[in-house]
């Protein structure tokens, strides 16, 4: 809940029925654990994947829009004298 944000430490604390103090510690542990097995990575890995991927994202997304705006402007029909 606390690496995930959106609430504070204290808000998060309160509710678990915890200390400020031992959310944070809690935290701090976590972050220096090595990852361990295959697969697992730490979070300052994870952070880096989401910006990696939103950065993806957005060139995905703008790729489509390209795509999108070529198909609208090749199915217009024309107003030439070509076209009958």
């Amino acid at each position: 809940m606390a690496l995930g944000g959106g609430k504070s430490v204290r808000q998060i604390a309160a509710e678990l029925g915890v200390s400020d103090q031992s959310l944070k510690q809690w935290k701090q542990k976590l972050a220096a654990l090595p990852a361990t097995g295959p697969g697992q990575r730490s979070a300052p890995q994870l952070e880096e994947e989401v910006r990696r991927l939103k950065r993806e994202l957005l060139h995905v997304a703008r790729q489509r829009d390209i795509l999108k705006k070529t198909l609208g402007i090749l199915s217009e029909p024309s107003g030439s004298a070509w076209n009958g």
